[in-house]
């Protein structure tokens, strides 16, 4: 079939595949409170993964993502720990105002001073780690000194959902019609596709690419309270390492690290993807010795089945400002 020649359709077989073939070993993962853990367990992955994406799009990567979160969280549980009686939005406010700002920091070196973006914020991901425990001294915030409306936000229900998955579900919709409908999120597609003829339509590839990883930081830094507030902890190594799982699904999800090719949709699937099975390794019993091996090579043979027929598909531009979108033609 047609259908299953893409990517999406592929990869959301592939997770309801798994899904059923864990529920025969532990029928307990089927339950409707396991399912729904693995939506909730989803959300940040798949939040991170939707701006990782329109960074990649544009041949880029923001290898800072995880340490971003890390300070911005700290500086939300620092806040919550030492004025109590903060009010949740200028908490939580505070935490996307410094992931913007970190943000910021890495497209102004990567669209004003060109500078390649793996070697940008793969020093601005020590560089934030750090802050973190500057910041801190190397103390841990936990569960006690933080507020209890503080920790209880994310996982209070707003009719029958997690806040965690309305936040998500809003980020899903407006990546969407940012990536789709916006000329913002077509410029990107432009940009990775022909970064050298952008410039000769029209398109401002340093203001872009500035805001792309702004929004990249702000995500980082909401992410960065709910992870905090959610596992009621922060420290100097918090997710630490996550960056490459975020890069992760959106391989997975049919984003090409070559830019100009990738789709909400397809990032929304491979962060589930890749949050199902860490959920399934527990489940059965796996050895955590092996869990990190086995799913290294889920992720690669994912990655081979939605790679099939790439080379033979011509990648297409998306249509710019009411233009129809053309294929890429080599040259003769």
């Amino acid at each position: 079939m047609n259908l299953f020649k893409q990517r999406e359709p592929l990869l959301a077989a592939m997770i309801v595949l798994l899904v059923l073939a864990v529920g025969l070993r532990e029928p307990a993962f089927l339950s409707l409170d396991s399912l729904a853990n693995v939506v909730t367990d989803s959300t940040l992955l798949v939040m991170l993964a939707l701006t990782q994406m329109l960074v990649i799009v544009t041949r880029g990567v923001d290898l800072s993502v995880a340490s971003n979160l890390a300070l911005s969280g700290m500086v939300a549980a620092m806040l919550g720990a030492h004025v109590p009686g903060l009010p949740l939005p200028v908490i939580m406010l505070a935490a996307v105002g410094t992931g913007l700002l970190l943000g910021l920091v890495n497209g102004w070196l990567i669209g004003y001073l060109e500078l390649p973006p793996i070697v940008v914020t793969l020093g601005t991901m020590s560089v934030y780690r750090g802050a973190v425990f500057v910041l801190s001294g190397g103390a841990w915030v936990s569960a006690h000194q933080m507020p209890a409306h503080f920790i209880a936000f994310p996982l209070d229900s707003l009719l029958g959902l997690p806040h965690l998955v309305w936040i998500a579900a809003g980020t899903v919709a407006v990546m969407a019609w940012v990536a789709r409908s916006t000329r913002f999120g077509r410029d990107l597609y432009a940009i990775g596709n022909a970064p050298q003829c952008a410039g000769y339509i029209g398109i401002a590839s340093n203001k872009r690419l500035l805001w792309t990883y702004a929004l990249s930081g702000a995500v980082a830094g909401l992410c960065g309270y709910l992870w905090v507030a959610r596992y009621a902890v922060a420290y100097t190594e918090i997710a630490y390492g996550f960056e490459f799982t975020v890069i992760a699904a959106c391989v997975i999800g049919g984003v090409s690290i070559g830019g100009g090719v990738g789709t909400v949709l397809g990032a929304t699937l491979g962060a589930l993807f890749l949050t199902v099975i860490g959920n399934a390794l527990p489940v059965l019993q796996v050895s955590p010795f092996w869990q990190s091996a086995l799913t290294g090579l889920v992720i690669l043979v994912a990655v081979l089945i939605n790679a099939r027929g790439a080379g033979r598909r011509s990648r297409q531009i998306l249509p710019l400002h009411g233009t129809e979108a053309q294929p890429n033609r080599s040259a003769a």
